[in-house]
């Protein structure tokens, strides 16, 4: 068995493509749309090293849109702009695909934009300028939709996730778990429930007297996150501890897995939360016919980890 240690942070499947898939908005697109300044439009003297900063927007669970709107740059200035993001408003990071084509007298009086796909609750714009001073300004449109259900239509979203990994037996997104075992196998591996694996965070064992030893990765286990489910392997010539155990989850197992930017939750699976989420939309209070539901397996059942 285990438990979860640290759970996910962001769902796989966002407020606004849940509310797109459920086609809900407001009754106009300026109700719909939010235009926030992040830097104000106006002359902006040199600035270096992305020294001009950006307010922040908040975006999380939104579509976003950011348009840097350039006016006339001064003789052979230069604008380079980019987009950062942050979990908590504080600490931002470049995002990745946020730079914008650097602005120059031979493309300025344009607009450029970029739409933001990450996952960060926060987004801002921060720019240099060089040489002289240039117009500019750059805005974040936030697709906002009708808000009246969205508290509902978050749990819809958490309920399908929960869901789709029971069904699965998979984590749809980053999540650190624990396993709890009475003892160690007489195999030589341990498999790891969850996958897809990212990485072992430890491996720790206490005796009946309390006493807890952590094992050391390479040379007491190596981890193998390649094979479904993960696993931790005795490296060659090596054993389990011997040790009297504590009564009670005498070893744990804390690792961290689920799909991620580089190991992508698979389409099908997202798909599948999408149509669950609809149909937990349409039956609100109501059993979910068992036809209906057949849909959200078989876009599911490629991905079930089977036990032999």
């Amino acid at each position: 068995m285990y438990k979860v240690i640290t759970p996910i942070a962001t769902e796989p499947v966002t407020l606004a493509e849940a509310k797109n898939h459920l086609r809900l908005d407001s009754a106009s697109a300026s109700d719909n749309v939010s235009t926030s300044q992040s830097i104000a439009p106006g002359s902006h003297a040199i600035a270096a090293s992305y020294t001009l900063v950006g307010s922040a927007v908040d975006v999380l669970g939104k579509t976003a849109i950011v348009n840097l709107n350039s006016g006339t740059n001064g003789a052979g200035g230069t604008v380079d702009a980019k987009i950062q993001e942050s979990d908590d408003g504080t600490t931002y990071t470049d995002w990745s695909g946020g730079a914008f084509t650097q602005v120059t007298t031979l493309n300025d009086n344009a607009v450029q934009e970029k739409q933001y796909t990450g996952s960060k609750q926060y987004i801002r714009v921060v720019a240099t300028v060089a040489v002289a001073a240039c117009e500019f300004g750059a805005d974040v449109l936030v697709y906002t939709g009708s808000a009246v259900e969205d508290t509902q239509i978050e749990a819809w979203i958490t309920a399908a996730r929960e869901y789709a990994e029971a069904y699965t037996g998979r984590a749809m997104a980053t999540q650190t778990l624990e396993q709890l075992m009475d003892g160690f196998p007489c195999g030589d591996n341990i498999e790891l429930d969850m996958p897809p694996l990212q990485s072992v965070s430890s491996i720790k064992y206490k005796d009946s007297a309390g006493t807890e030893t952590t094992m050391a990765v390479t040379t007491d286990y190596i981890v193998d996150s390649d094979r479904e489910p993960g696993r931790v392997v005795l490296p060659y010539g090596e054993s389990w501890p011997s040790f009297v155990a504590y009564p009670v989850n005498p070893i744990r197992i804390q690792y961290i897995t689920g799909y991620y930017a580089s190991n992508p939750l698979p389409k099908a699976l997202w798909a599948g939360m999408l149509v669950h989420i609809g149909l937990l939309y349409k039956y609100r209070d109501a059993e979910i016919p068992d036809a209906a539901m057949n849909t959200v397996k078989a876009l599911y059942a490629p991905y079930r980890i089977r036990w032999f």
